[in-house]
């Protein structure tokens, strides 16, 4: 058998068994590049399946926002997703009928720009005693926008004000911390967190309680006294955190734990 020059050459460079693979390569290559197959991946090295939840009903900013009330402001400002959710009351009273939380939160909204001067409301989503759910802040509810409501903590986390004052003995409507375990379902799902987990946050500003460039450790569904020196969200609405949590998890179709 005649081999073509351009093997022979190669052989002619190369002693003994090296020249016996030199051919093995040529012959390879000149069919086209050896792809080697690749081991199957490890089920514990597959990416999961992220834990979204159902975005709830949301009523937006304009059912409260009047033009005699709206105020000029800059443009919203966004993080790059939500790791954790504080919650808070607004501290005004409970007696309300649910068909008045509009009022309220325009109140809210005339306070907080008005006396403290804040471009817009603080917190990004309210929540009534029948459970229905308002927009708060501007900049669309499934943008990661930066709130105003836990200071030091603004960044990457959402705002959720339960109306009303919750301090010990109050009762909080069931409907109430169901809206809730449903905004924070959602809103933490699109970044794949686990409403139990904990997860790590830069301070701000040091009047929180971490002095500013601190990282913190707190749970991804927390009460506004985790981040700043406060009452609020109010003992009784404090206590139902950890089954708000459950609850929001299993919104997320994750595994109970048996609280709550």
């Amino acid at each position: 058998m005649r081999l073509p020059g351009a093997v022979l050459v190669l052989l002619g460079c190369l002693p003994g068994l090296t020249a016996v693979g030199a051919l093995v390569l040529c012959a390879r290559t000149a069919e086209g590049p050896v792809v080697q197959a690749r081991p199957a991946q490890p089920a514990a090295a597959r990416s999961a399946t992220p834990h979204h939840a159902a975005e709830p009903r949301i009523v937006p900013r304009s059912a409260w926002l009047d033009t005699t009330t709206r105020h000029s402001q800059p443009p919203p400002r966004y993080d790059d997703k939500v790791v954790a959710v504080f919650v808070h009351h607004t501290d005004s009273p409970n007696d309300y009928l649910c068909a008045d939380a509009p009022r309220i939160i325009r109140h809210l909204y005339a306070g907080q720009t008005g006396a403290r001067a804040w471009d817009d409301i603080g917190y990004n989503f309210l929540v009534d005693r029948c459970g229905t759910i308002y927009e708060g802040r501007a900049g669309g509810v499934e943008r990661a926008v930066t709130g105003a409501h836990t200071q030091g903590f603004n960044h990457r986390t959402t705002g959720i004000a339960a109306i009303g004052t919750f301090t010990a003995g109050v009762p909080v409507p069931r409907a109430m911390t169901e809206a809730i375990a449903s905004i924070a379902a959602w809103k933490l799902g699109l970044a794949d967190v686990d409403p139990r987990a904990t997860v790590t946050l830069t301070s701000s500003n040091s009047l929180s309680r971490y002095p500013a460039g601190t990282t913190a450790s707190l749970p991804a569904l927390t009460g506004h006294d985790n981040g700043y020196r406060t009452t609020c969200p109010g003992a009784a609405l404090t206590a139902e955190l950890p089954k708000i949590r459950e609850r929001a998890a299993k919104l997320q179709g994750r595994a109970a734990t048996g609280i709550g």
